[in-house]
């Protein structure tokens, strides 16, 4: 099945963007009406963070997210398998002259990237700066093998699996190559701690805080997102955080998550609601899925 839908997404690399997106827009209303175990994810995600919209208003930005990760997983074949000039021209990458200026400055780099639903489009980072990240090991082998070639066709890209841990990326760093850090998913109890997230509290590993201060190390956001009426993507680098990391980890990750928030409330169809992210409660707490 996997290598089908493999088969499917390079025949669809080919055909413009606009066909592309029109195809995961009729795909992405199936699926929000065929997939309802993660319907019911989107819209208990959304219930929580966005109780001021009325229940028909959350549905329809629920169809919304959905049609959006559709497009982003149809559309991960111009990165897996399109040429360079392809994705140059139309991923725009903006700022990344901040980076280039802290590495000649012989700065440590975290870039603090969000889970929004293009994420791998940031893989045209790779083609301006040698990069270090983090990724999850996939049950199919074949699929992650897939995303290791997306994620290595340019530049000399560095992988860490997530069971390495901060050390490893504190390790990785010392290279003198940015981290590409995603942190803002609910990776259980262990190691996490109990912070606002949209007024609710979220299981959330104090990683960024901790990596920068061992590393003695500068955060600077990278927002990735797909631009209105399928004319590509933008993926933007905000300004480097002052005073960060300051001596209260818990304050820093609060900030983190409140920083997170506001990005995805300029563009909620395009965070990865379908994600749990209060699937772990404080003890006593009921759960929400």
């Amino acid at each position: 099945m996997t290598r089908f839908f493999l088969i499917f997404l390079w025949l669809l690399h080919w055909l413009p963007l606009p066909v592309q997106a029109a195809i995961g827009w009729l795909l992405g209303h199936l699926l929000y009406a065929l997939v309802v175990p993660r319907r019911r994810v989107v819209l208990t995600n959304l219930r929580l963070c966005f109780p001021e919209l009325s229940e028909r208003e959350r549905s329809r930005l629920a169809r919304r997210n959905v049609v959006a990760i559709t497009r982003s997983f149809l559309e991960r074949g111009i990165v897996w398998w399109g040429s360079e000039a392809r994705i140059r021209r139309l991923v725009e990458l903006r700022g990344v002259e901040k980076i280039h200026a802290l590495q000649r400055e012989g700065r440590t780099i975290v870039m603090l990237v969000p889970h929004f639903t293009n994420l791998d489009v940031g893989n045209r980072l790779a083609m301006d700066v040698d990069c270090v990240s983090v990724y999850s090991a996939q049950n199919n082998k074949l699929l992650e093998k897939m995303l290791l070639h997306g994620r290595m066709r340019f530049g000399t890209q560095q992988l860490l699996s997530r069971q390495e841990g901060i050390r490893g990326a504190v390790k990785a760093l010392k290279t003198g190559r940015p981290l590409y850090y995603l942190p803002d998913m609910d990776f259980g109890p262990r190691d996490s701690i109990f912070v606002p997230f949209f007024g609710v509290q979220a299981a959330t590993v104090p990683g960024l805080p901790r990596i920068a201060k061992l590393a003695n190390a500068v955060v600077i956001p990278l927002i990735i997102l797909a631009k209105p009426g399928a004319q590509g993507y933008l993926c933007e680098f905000g300004d480097v955080w002052q005073n960060f990391p300051s001596d209260d980890p818990v304050a820093d990750t609060a900030r983190m998550n409140a920083f997170i928030e506001a990005e995805v409330r300029k563009a909620p169809e395009q965070y990865y609601w379908v994600h749990k992210r209060f699937k772990t409660r404080p003890p006593g707490e009921p759960r929400f899925y």
